[in-house]
């Protein structure tokens, strides 16, 4: 029966659970910046923002204070600047040049962050904290002229120490003493009136534009031109477009924003308030901060069709709180992952040879499907040599070009969502890891994106959510009772070889419990559907139903099932992500449309490779209601 196996305990001396840290940071980090929408993950790979997805640094298994405050830090400055900063008033009053871009652009850091610092002193501290090790990192303790010091990060040093009264931490060395008396001579009078105006945005930017000037970096900010037009106006033109304004500021917001100027918007937001300057990598989340969508003022994650979906089928959970989304690397250490890793590469040595040609042949059927079209008789590209006889026939016949057509098969991102229950114990769990590290590599080499998602239960028979409905009185028809383990394997902007080691997990002991099928799928596909590519294809690997002894005890028997045919349902019906399965040993064509079943777990390499091949066959059409039908 799917969802069975061992249970194990945890290790004598493991490290401490650091998931309601993550927890309360993440809360923090949504109530500062007044945004529940707001995605905050943890990785060890720099910190940024990108829209409202943050990321911040992988804490270790055993942080230190100063570790936590430094993290704590980051995550609060990238929340002010979510509350307090408006990118579009920033870039209309950003003046030219590098050297005063950078200047004007730590400054707002400094104003937003110092906002924070005045109203909290717990955000103070982390701020300070933050900015510490900022400094330490950067060895601003080393510089000892004034040409090696960055002027912008002391006019942003005394930025915050005329709104807050807080000096420059040690680390910070001479930077603002080798550049106060210049800065004073120039421009004293413009830092003794920036608290009044720290609120307001624009006006706050008007008077770091006449600093500049003092400075000789840019121009002042002429507002003339704006008055006359202002003059202009009648008073009835002046209400009506106030009224327009206030009616159509949300479509203003994204609809008037160039692509150009969002993707500066997400670089900002990346650029400023990071540790050792972090910033968006191409293979980190450059992605998620870029807007080259056709409509630039779409909604940066479309709709889900999972919007009040449980209620429509009478499917509830009685508790969330102890569920958990989380990376393979945070469940052991990196020296237990290199074990397990070793361990299944030892268990497929005998299938290097058979791996290799299952990869080699995914990847030219892929291939000559990306490379199969052209486009003839075209002034400029490649030589047609096809076309050279007309030349021979008639000189006065203009060459002929050709060039391979666009395709959008680049364009596509593939979600693996792997069973990790009791069951799939042994040889099939061992070939599922084995197929998505295939997968993951063959499609990284034609440039697909690929992540890999597995699902459970972190406890058997209910784990803290029974402990709390039995604390509860037992309350009739609980709905879901058991705490959800969803893991991420690999991201889709991860690159294969970072995260190689990570599905060495799957052979851990005691990963394996139940599973619950229904919020799997749905997880799965809301991490597709907000993302970009035109084409989102999502694979189901299970071997049975979904099962968990605690859930069903105290709800009907089919609970569960009823649930993932409706999740399927949607998504088969009025979702642009294309879904399949592949049921190991058990018949999954009774829920899913598009489904091949295998006997052997030895069958899952193949049919993996002939499923998706056949997927990209496909063309899938959209109908006028909005919903995907296949053909074929």
């Amino acid at each position: 029966m799917a969802g069975r196996g061992d249970n194990s305990q945890a290790r004598p001396g493991a490290a401490p659970d650091m998931e309601p840290v993550k927890r309360a940071i993440t809360g923090c980090v949504r109530s500062i910046a007044g945004d529940a929408a707001v995605e905050v993950s943890f990785a060890n790979e720099r910190p940024g923002l990108a829209g409202e997805r943050m990321r911040l640094p992988e804490l270790s298994k055993r942080p230190t204070a100063h570790e936590l405050a430094v993290t704590r830090g980051l995550g609060d400055s990238m929340a002010l600047r979510l509350a307090c900063h408006d990118q579009k008033i920033h870039s209309a009053m950003a003046p030219e040049g590098t050297d005063a871009r950078s200047v004007f652009d730590a400054v707002e850091q400094a104003r937003v962050e110092s906002i924070g610092a005045m109203r909290m002193k717990g955000v103070a501290n982390n701020l300070h904290s933050m900015n510490t090790e900022k400094y330490a990192k950067a060895n601003f303790s080393g510089i000892e002229k004034r040409e090696d010091a960055p002027l912008s990060e002391a006019v942003a040093m005394m930025v915050r120490e005329a709104l807050t009264g807080q000096k420059p931490p040690e680390s910070a060395g001479k930077v603002l003493d080798l550049w106060r008396p210049f800065l004073e001579e120039k421009a004293a009078g413009d830092f003794a009136g920036l608290a009044d105006v720290v609120e307001d945005q624009q006006a706050f930017a008007r008077v770091i534009r006449h600093m500049l000037s003092a400075m000789q970096m840019a121009e002042d900010f002429g507002d003339e031109a704006d008055e006359a037009e202002d003059e202009d106006l009648s008073e009835e033109d002046q209400q009506r477009s106030g009224e327009e304004e206030q009616e159509n500021s949300q479509e203003e917001a994204g609809a008037e924003s160039a692509p150009a100027d969002e993707s500066e918007a997400a670089e900002e937001q990346m650029e400023d308030g990071e540790m050792d300057g972090a910033e968006i990598s191409d293979d980190d989340m450059s992605d998620e901060g870029d807007e080259d969508s056709e409509t630039p003022g779409e909604m940066r994650r479309p709709a889900s069709p999972f919007d009040d979906f449980n209620e429509k089928v009478d499917y509830h959970v009685f508790t969330e709180a102890f569920d958990e989304e989380v990376g393979a690397e945070d469940l052991c250490d990196e020296a237990e992952l290199d074990r397990l890793r070793a361990f299944l590469d030892k268990q497929l040595a005998h299938l290097q040879g058979a791996v290799g040609r299952l990869a080699n042949r995914l990847q030219r059927r892929l291939m000559a499907q990306q490379n199969r079209s052209w486009d003839f008789d075209l002034e400029e590209g490649y030589l047609d040599p096809a076309r050279l006889t007309r030349m021979i026939i008639d000189p006065m016949q203009p060459l002929s070009f050709k060039l391979e057509k666009d395709t959008k098969f680049r364009d596509t991102v593939v979600s693996l969502v792997i069973d990790n229950s009791g069951s799939m114990r042994g040889r099939p769990i061992t070939v599922a890891a084995t197929c998505a590290d295939i997968l993951a590599r063959t499609l990284e080499r034609c440039g697909v994106k690929v992540e890999i998602l597995g699902f459970t239960t972190k406890a058997w028979k209910g784990g803290q959510s029974r402990e709390q409905w039995l604390a509860s009185g037992k309350p009739p028809m609980p709905g879901r009772l058991n705490d959800l383990r969803h893991i991420v394997y690999k991201s889709a902007d991860a690159p294969w070889r970072r995260s190689r080691r990570n599905l060495g997990l799957m052979m851990r002991e005691g990963l394996l419990k139940e599973n619950i099928d229904g919020e799997a799928l749905m997880w799965a596909h809301n991490r597709l559907i907000g993302r970009r590519e035109q084409r989102k294809i999502m694979m189901m690997i299970s071997d049975g139903a979904p099962v968990d002894d605690s859930t069903l005890s105290v709800n009907p028997g089919n609970y569960l099932e009823r649930h993932l045919r409706a999740v399927i349902d949607q998504i088969e019906t009025r979702s642009p992500v294309e879904l399949l399965a592949i049921g190991i040993g058990h018949d999954v064509t009774r829920y899913y449309r598009r489904a091949v079943t295998i006997v052997d777990a030895d069958e899952l390499a193949g049919a993996i490779t002939e499923q998706l091949a056949s997927l990209f066959d496909d063309k899938p059409a959209r109908s006028p209601l909005g919903t995907y039908r296949r053909t074929g």
